[in-house]
């Protein structure tokens, strides 16, 4: 399957792509296209440009999405209803971008609609990577933070959690997130009970893609 993925770093993408493989059994095929800059602003700002160029430049089937919630407002049940989206929350506002720009394709002979699925790892994917090791990275255990500083604090710990410092290179970066991604693989349903709405999103639009997929 051709797949594009998108995160806040080359390692978190590394990693992402692990995990769906995971929940596709099968390898993917990586899709490549042009971006500027990384971290949330870029994701966010990029993003129609990204889609509107897999859609018309490449063969892309699908198109991961995942980024970091950092301080932004939980998802809720309640943002689910229509017309009810919480425009601070980053699952909903990357949820508008993605059908929003869709809408905007012109369809193409033989060019099916491009298959999307959107993470937000809540309060960063180093949570993610420390499931089943350390509790202290839940969804659960975030939302009992206090204010905003103790939330940088937070996050920073998570760094140095799994890289043994907050500033990683690149390559240290990449070497545990791999690493993890691949022991995560081998237990999805831990993510998904440890990390219900924000992994729990990407697992849900990535069976929608497909009703033979069945982790």
């Amino acid at each position: 399957m051709k797949v594009a993925i998108l995160s806040e770093s080359s390692a978190d993408e590394a990693a992402v792509r692990l995990l769906v493989e995971a929940m596709i059994n099968q390898q993917t095929e990586q899709i490549d296209f042009p971006l500027q800059g990384r971290g949330w602003p870029s994701v966010r700002d990029t993003l129609p440009a990204v889609l509107k160029y897999l859609h018309y430049r490449t063969n892309a089937e699908a198109f991961v999405l995942e980024a970091d919630a950092d301080d932004s407002p939980m998802h809720l049940p309640a943002h689910e209803q229509p017309d009810s989206a919480d425009e601070a929350c980053r699952l909903c506002n990357l949820r508008k971008i993605v059908d929003r720009t869709q809408q905007s394709l012109k369809p193409l002979p033989g060019r099916s609609r491009i298959k999307t699925a959107i993470g937000l790892a809540v309060p960063a994917i180093e949570a993610w990577y420390l499931c089943g090791n350390n509790s202290r990275g839940a969804e659960a255990a975030w939302l009992q933070r206090s204010s905003s500083t103790l939330g940088r604090d937070y996050r920073n710990q998570l760094k140095r959690d799994v890289y043994g410092t907050d500033r990683p290179s690149i390559a240290l970066e990449t070497e545990h997130a791999v690493a993890e991604a691949r022991r995560l693989s081998l237990d999805l349903m831990m993510l998904e009970t440890y990390f219900p709405v924000g992994f729990g999103s990407l697992v849900r639009d990535v069976r929608s893609w497909d009703s033979s997929i069945t982790f």
